[in-house]
């Protein structure tokens, strides 16, 4: 009789336990129904996504032909956008997405929705919104910023590397543990005079140096083949992390103090301050790259999430949100 009567208590609380997450899954639905994310006052939209309803509608209308229809009651394109935002900027599920007024949507909802817009955000704005390409205009801009905060002459961006925390990964985890004692993606990126991030590389992990990072990737060979073309002008500004070349200007090293080498590094510093601004904007906008935060994705989807923070960092520079 015991046995029986606890047979039948777990059998009512597992059913108990069912019809909950059944209408919680009813609740979210209706939420969702009754609600529109653009409806939002323009701040309050903007505190939630980190971008604006106008750059909102855009990212919709460019990745929405990549979606077939919606059949029933699967989450519309819309839902799946303004999730993935909300995610991006809040750096996790729970405060993010799955208690969300607005967004509501359960964790395995939103983990299979999320590869999916993902790759069509990254397809669609990272070559669009992230180029080392500038116009004349922005390349005399560019000199006249960096000269009048450094005084070297011909530096258009600046380089250097940031670890996005992640967690750590099951294949070659000692590739991604840092000497700051955590796994991370060591994340090069160059910025210009206006804190656009003109070219990101999250692929490697955060035991790679700042100089391996640089060597292996093509920018190197980008800035050598403008160099050789005779635009001796279009320079990068990098710390002693990095190989000096012609063009790419590092520090004086073993500069005595109180000399022309010490004042000339320091006003070195001074000019690459901007990349550090960068990356505090960069993540602030996007929790999810905070150094509070921890990705909880394997280290090439983290690094699709580090490509498109970066394009929609960008995008909103461009827009002045």
């Amino acid at each position: 009789m015991i046995l029986a009567s606890f047979v039948n208590s777990s059998s009512d609380d597992s059913d108990e336990e069912q019809g909950t997450i059944i209408n919680l899954a009813s609740h979210r639905r209706m939420i969702r129904t009754a609600t529109d994310a653009l409806e939002l006052p323009d701040r309050a939209f903007i505190k939630s996504f980190r971008e604006s309803k106008d750059i909102f509608v855009s990212i919709l209308r460019d990745i929405e032909p990549r979606f077939a229809p919606v059949k029933g009651r699967g989450l519309t394109v819309k839902e799946k956008l303004a999730a993935a935002l909300r995610f991006l900027a809040e750096g996790s599920y729970q405060h993010g997405v799955g208690q969300d007024y607005v967004v509501a949507i359960a964790q395995p909802t939103f983990s299979a929705s999320f590869q999916a817009i993902l790759d069509a955000m990254e397809a669609t704005l990272c070559p669009k919104w992230i180029s080392l390409e500038m116009s004349s205009n922005e390349k005399q801009e560019a000199r006249r910023y960096f000269f009048r905060k450094s005084e070297i002459p011909g530096i258009v961006m600046c380089v250097d590397g940031t670890h996005v925390p992640i967690i750590a990964p099951k294949i070659n985890k000692d590739q991604f543990y840092n000497r700051k004692g955590f796994s991370s993606l060591n994340v090069m990126m160059l910025c210009d005079h206006q804190m656009n991030i003109r070219y990101v590389n999250a692929r490697y992990g955060g035991a790679n140096h700042d100089a391996h990072v640089w060597t292996v990737s093509n920018v190197d060979s980008y800035f050598e083949a403008k160099h050789r073309n005779g635009e001796t002008a279009f320079r990068v500004l990098g710390d002693s992390a990095y190989p000096s070349k012609p063009w790419l200007v590092t520090p004086k090293r073993n500069a005595a103090h109180d000399t022309p080498e010490a004042r000339y590094n320091s006003k070195h510093v001074q000019g690459r301050e901007i990349v550090e601004r960068t990356f505090g904007l960069l993540k602030s906008r996007f929790r999810c790259l905070s150094d509070a935060r921890q990705l909880h994705y394997a280290p090439q989807k983290a690094a699709q999430i580090v490509n498109l923070c970066s394009a929609l960092h960008n995008l909103k520079i461009s827009q002045n949100v």
